[in-house]
């Protein structure tokens, strides 16, 4: 349901749509605006002030406006951008789909897209390839972000020029920037150890025993489904992880005694592992994010580390006690070595033989 707008008494009119957030605080704004709770409407007055505040804080929505009611329904010229770049933003979004890409690079490349097209002000298709250029310096140079992220903002770039609008040629000869090596946050074994003891709640104790154990993403724990934990071969299937691939990884034991004690308790039979708060729908990232922070504090660990250092920490031990490499690669569902070989650098095994050489000048 969009916007409804209707004749009510006289001196005001009645405005329906079905609630969000978003939507109150936009139509608080309003000045004499009034909720009616057992009506389940608001009014506003029927003046002309009124009624172009609603139609411009509600532009880039469809908008539903009584026939009776003598209100012009031409836009102005902000209202009529915001429905442009409305529609522009869901034929992005209808390709990427189509594309087959995740939702999370969907939101990613809508988000990057948007961006590009509002600095320059202009229709894509008007912008040349040193438009492009000078984005990506605005981003660098002046915003000071990283190469990751204008490397990602180029990928959607790229994306908008070479599937939507089909002008290859724009950004085709636009070298990216180079990508500085960033190690990863590791935590020792005796830090994961302590954020682990001081979980109390079962279900958090199931869920980061388990990304640690078997390198997961966030994404992939709270995505697994009690028929992904195989027990019998000790193994935990990886649906759809990073790149849409299948894979196989370890299943701890003593990771399977926590979730076991965890199903018990909430009764976890089939479906989603870690169901969240709505039927049919499982926890969310930004929930565990929160729980291993919070472990964090209280185990008192000073390094700045996220959910996804656990993942980090799980190859990096792996890797400490003798594992190759490669076997550590496809638990991780790395594509490229590479990738999996930045661990070598962040690994205490080998280092910790070598003696400085201030300890020779005794």
């Amino acid at each position: 349901m969009g916007i409804e707008i209707k004749k009510g008494e006289e001196k005001e009119i009645i405005v329906e749509f079905d609630y969000t957030p978003e939507r109150v605080e936009k139509i608080k704004l309003i000045y004499g605006r009034q909720w009616h709770p057992e009506e389940k409407f608001w009014t506003i007055p029927y003046t002309k002030d009124a009624v172009n505040k609603l139609l411009d804080i509600f532009a880039n929505e469809e908008i539903v406006i009584d026939s009776s009611l003598n209100i012009e329904v031409n836009q102005t010229e902000k209202q009529l951008e915001k429905l442009w770049m409305r529609s522009f933003l869901q034929e992005v979004k209808d390709e990427i789909k189509l594309q087959n890409y995740s939702s999370k690079t969907c939101d990613v490349y809508l988000g990057h897209i948007r961006r590009y097209v509002e600095y320059h002000a202009k229709k894509p298709k008007e912008l040349k390839e040193n438009d492009v250029r000078e984005y990506l310096l605005l981003l660098l140079e002046k915003q000071e972000r990283s190469s990751g992220y204008t490397n990602q903002a180029l990928s959607a770039i790229k994306f908008l020029y070479n599937e939507v609008l089909e002008k290859e040629r724009v950004t085709v000869n636009i070298p990216r920037p180079k990508k500085g090596r960033k190690l990863p946050n590791v935590l020792s074994e005796e830090e994961v150890a302590e954020i682990l003891s001081v979980l109390k709640n079962y279900k958090h104790r199931a869920i980061l025993n388990l990304v640690y154990s078997a390198g997961l993403r966030v994404s992939e724990v709270v995505s697994l489904k009690v028929e992904d934990i195989d027990s019998e071969r000790m193994l935990i299937r990886v649906k759809q992880g990073k790149g849409k691939k299948d894979r196989y990884t370890l299943l701890s034991e003593v990771a399977l005694k926590e979730l076991r004690r965890y199903s018990k308790k909430y009764r976890i039979e089939e479906g989603w592992l870690f169901p969240g708060g709505k039927e049919g729908t499982y926890l969310t990232e930004r929930s565990v994010q929160r729980v291993f922070k919070k472990a964090c504090r209280k185990a008192g660990i000073k390094k700045e580390v996220g959910i996804h250092s656990l993942r980090h920490s799980f190859a990096t031990h792996l890797l400490e006690k003798g594992t190759d490499l490669r076997y550590i690669q496809k638990l991780l569902g790395h594509k490229n070595l590479k990738t999996t070989e930045r661990y070598t650098h962040v690994s205490k095994k080998n280092i910790e033989d070598i003696k400085s050489p201030l300890d020779y000048l005794d």
